[in-house]
């Protein structure tokens, strides 16, 4: 690890600024470290022995590099210059690494681009995000600490624990990579990756496998399925009266849109896994005012492709109740669902009978949140996530990760870039 698993001061070293041009190198690829690579033999047990034996070797240089990572806030939200300092962290891990490193500037932040080992052949793509939904001076007022087993800490869940496991798998491997390794590091998972996608996808489609190091289910399990995401804007208008003194005159804009809601309401189906949740109403001025307008903030969570296209067209064909009125709906976040394809269902199967070897047992299960994994399924590309440690708290103040789990996940990682 670099100098970053002993303090976050190295945070000031690292690339430019957002202003620079879309796609950069961040520097010339540095030597690799000094260690001792484990070889990728023909044997996989042979390999997990040793994958197993070398993760527990660099026990406290994986809790040392997570505090340090934890330490440094990285907000999401599209301000990049408060990401800019865990963003150099991450590029000078990278670069001890012998990493190549590009750093590709979006508005939201800066995407990392990194690759290792040979030139030809599909790479193994490793997914992560760096941004977290803790503000900045989180870091500060509730400083990451390790405690009976756990690193505790904003952000050590989800999913700093997971960037930890993934570079602490590729030291492990070292320079023999029978395939190219890519990592990509994105800024804005956390509110939606509308500036990250379009990498995503490219980097994806082409992947071999791709390994997202989001959070487990509880007690490790695999994540093959989630649901689709989408927010919408609903907005009604009408025309404002006085409310006493000649109401006939004015058209409600929250009566259309109490009307408009229920129709929403009726999309919904439970039981097919389809939910929609109204988390935002705005609309009016004064009591004795009828509302010229009124608004509302929908999140729509979908299963299948169908469902989620289902309410799309509703959402869209929805039409006012009163003469005069309107109702707008306006998309926008989302992601696809992330259906258990055949390609997801081989690659959790290989996953499972590669993890025995590490003596682990590893599930698999259905989620309701989504990750950039969603992206990705749909264009038929063999996707592993939930391949970080295992822990609790994500997006809550009692955030943990269990070390044991940190250095499974590290052997795991490792292990699957070397035998998918």
């Amino acid at each position: 690890m670099t100098a970053a698993a002993a303090s976050a001061g190295s945070a000031s070293a690292g690339p430019t600024g957002a202003g620079s041009a879309p796609a950069e190198p961040a520097t010339e690829s540095a030597p690799a470290a000094s260690t001792s690579p484990i070889v990728a033999g023909p044997d996989a047990a042979v390999l997990a022995h040793e994958l197993r034996a070398g993760a527990a070797a660099v026990r406290d240089e994986l809790v040392a590099l997570l505090l340090a990572l934890a330490r440094v806030d990285a907000p999401s939200g599209g301000e990049p210059d408060a990401l800019r300092h865990a963003e150099a962290q991450l590029v000078a891990e990278l670069l001890d690494l012998g990493a190549e490193v590009t750093r590709h500037a979006t508005g939201a932040g800066a995407v990392l681009e990194a690759t290792l080992g040979p030139a030809a052949g599909e790479p193994v793509l490793v997914l992560c995000h760096y941004d977290t939904v803790w503000p900045a001076g989180t870091a500060a007022a509730r400083p990451p600490r390790e405690r009976d087993g756990r690193v505790h800490g904003p952000g050590t869940y989800d999913m700093r624990g997971g960037i930890v496991a993934a570079l602490g798998a590729a030291r492990l491997l070292g320079p023999q990579l029978r395939r190219p390794l890519r990592f990509l590091f994105t800024p804005d998972e956390e509110t939606g990756s509308a500036a990250s996608r379009e990498l995503i996808v490219r980097f994806g489609s082409d992947a071999a496998a791709v390994l997202v190091t989001e959070p487990p289910l509880p007690g490790g399990a695999l994540k093959t399925a989630r649901k689709g995401w989408a927010t919408y804007r609903l907005e009604t208008a009408g025309r404002s009266a006085h409310a006493g003194i000649e109401p006939e005159r004015g058209i409600s804009a929250i009566e259309e849109l109490v009307d408009a809601l229920v129709a929403v309401r009726a999309l919904a189906d439970p039981a097919a896994g389809t939910t929609i949740n109204v988390g935002v109403i705005e609309g009016g001025c004064l009591p004795n005012v009828v509302p010229d307008h009124a608004a509302a903030t929908l999140d729509v969570r979908a299963r299948t492709a169908a469902e989620q296209e289902r309410v799309n067209r509703a959402l869209a064909a929805l039409a006012p109740v009163r003469a005069g009125a309107s109702v707008t709906v306006t998309h926008q976040h989302g992601r696809p669902p992330m259906e258990r394809t055949p390609q997801i269902a081989a690659a959790a199967t290989r996953a499972r009978e590669l993890a025995v070897l590490l003596d682990v047992s590893l599930g698999e299960g259905p989620v309701g949140g989504t990750s950039d994994a969603n992206f990705l399924a749909p264009l038929g590309v063999p996707v592993l996530d939930g391949l970080g440690p295992d822990g609790q708290g994500a997006h809550a103040e009692d955030e943990q990760v269990s070390i044991d789990s940190l250095v499974e996940r590290t052997a795991l990682i490792a292990l699957l870039i070397a035998a998918l």
